[in-house]
């Protein structure tokens, strides 16, 4: 019988399944978006009358923020309301903004997660938006696309400082030659082993050097030496397992590219030609293959399988650093386990884009607006930012200034992400494109299905949703 959807139980704690639902979730609520706003082939540009110095203690604003009248310019922020040290990091960071900007008060208001995206698109169909707002990555292509969010490159052209910026890292939040939002911080996922699994299975141990990586087919190797059934130990979890949408593309989009594969063209319009090139469709039959052919791999495992001894290999995020320090402290980073970076086939690849700032087409201040966001996401804000989250700081500058990002394991994620970070596919239909490639997934790995029929049914699924797209 075939399985339509499928999530492995893994017994993770609340703080991991909130990160990893937050990678995707918010992306399949902005389905509706589109259906709900007419399509703006207009690009909203706005001409900085003025050089915002993304520092707190400039309080210069341009003539055209400035209210004759010389009242007080608001500006309105929302984002979604993160956890204690992310509310506490963007409190400090308005509070010294507003401090500094006596003629500038930013309002913020969280919102809860759940209720975010629905709010947000809730607020611009009415036209009444906010003058600044928080999205993830993926969806950014979706408001891009409808027309309500104001480009940002010629601000970035004057003051933002984009060689600051891995390219990788700026393109995730460019939709049509256009940048669109500011990035602050990333994460990233790497390779989590079993140190003394490996030893005792007198296999080598993986490099730390995040240009050097194992090999999928070293990989392979490895975890069917490190798998006994009869024990319920498996070699690798290469993905996290089967969840939602948003979350499948952040772990599995790169084991595709890994193998030279693509999911859909750079102008995110269709996957044919992409989705069914060999290199995609072996990366599939790969992956399949752990479970059903190699039985390395498993659909069901028992709560934190890899720390209590029942996963030899796992691929896991930077978040998990510290829940795996917190909860099993007796499991020592080290000594019982390591982390490598993302295996490779024929290149080095791992998904990047993350939660970031964009200004509403919508807003009568869009310089001040600007001047806000390139403090918050420049270097002042965000080294306060990721001293208070311990989040990766998009920008060179300020991770140069933590030790720990430039050392191991924290180096790993951080040079990964800098040299080999690369966006999921930039599309106003992520969501459906999205639930079409992991819905492939699941049916050729868990059905069994064969790679060609899955593979052109999800082509038919991405092309249909782009042509139903309102125009």
């Amino acid at each position: 019988m075939l399985l339509q959807t499928t999530t492995i139980k893994r017994g993770a704690s609340s703080l991991k399944k909130s990160k990893l639902a937050a990678i995707g979730t918010s992306a399949l609520l902005v389905t509706a978006f589109l259906a709900g706003c007419s399509s703006n082939n207009n690009v909203n540009t706005a001409s900085p009358s003025g050089t915002a110095s993304g520092s707190a203690s400039t309080s210069s604003t341009s003539a055209s923020d400035k209210p004759t009248s010389g009242e007080q310019v608001k500006l309105t922020f929302w984002r979604n309301s993160g956890n204690d040290a992310e509310n506490s990091a963007y409190d400090q960071l308005v509070k010294a903004f507003n401090a500094n900007n006596p003629d500038i008060k930013v309002e913020m208001s969280p919102i809860p997660y759940s209720d975010y995206d629905a709010k947000l698109r809730t607020s611009i169909a009415a036209n009444n938006p906010p003058d600044i707002m928080a999205i993830d990555a993926p969806n950014m292509a979706s408001y891009a696309q409808s027309g309500a969010l104001q480009s940002l490159t010629n601000y970035f052209k004057v003051d933002g400082n984009l060689d600051d910026i891995p390219a990788g890292t700026i393109g995730a939040y460019t939709y049509k030659d256009n940048i669109y939002m500011a990035p602050l911080t990333e994460s990233s996922i790497a390779l989590f082993y079993n140190k003394k699994m490996f030893e005792a299975a007198g296999i080598p141990l993986p490099s730390k050097n995040p240009d050097e990586p194992m090999t999928w087919d070293q990989v392979r190797e490895a975890a069917i030496k490190l798998t006994d059934a009869k024990k319920g130990i498996y070699g690798i979890d290469p993905a996290q397992g089967f969840g939602n949408a948003g979350a499948a593309a952040y772990f599995k989009y790169p084991i595709i590219w890994q193998f030279g594969g693509e999911i859909m063209d750079k102008d995110g319009m269709t996957s044919k030609g992409y989705l069914d090139m060999p290199e995609t469709k072996k990366a599939v039959q790969f992956f399949a293959d752990l479970y059903n052919k190699d039985k390395v791999s498993s659909l069901e495992y028992p709560p934190d399988p890899f720390p209590t001894g029942k996963l030899a290999m796992t691929v896991d995020g930077s978040w998990s650093l510290s829940f795996l320090a917190e909860k099993f402290p007796n499991f020592k980073l080290g000594e019982d386990w390591d982390v490598a970076p993302l295996p490779k086939e024929t290149k080095q690849a791992v998904a990047n884009g993350s939660w970031s700032l964009a200004i509403s087409s919508q807003s009568k201040n869009a310089d001040a607006a600007w001047k806000f966001v390139n403090y918050v996401t420049g270097a002042e804000g965000s080294k306060l930012y990721s001293s208070v989250t311990k989040d990766i700081p998009v920008r060179y500058s300020v991770a140069k200034q933590f030790p720990e990002l430039n050392e191991y394991p924290k180096n790993v994620f951080v040079i990964q992400n800098q040299k080999y970070g690369r966006s999921r596919p930039i599309t106003p239909i992520f969501p459906q494109m999205s639930d079409a490639v992991n819905k492939m997934l699941e049916d050729v790995t868990i059905g069994k299905r064969n790679v060609d029929t899955a593979i052109a049914d999800a082509i038919k699924k991405i092309d249909k949703a782009y042509a139903d797209m309102p125009k």
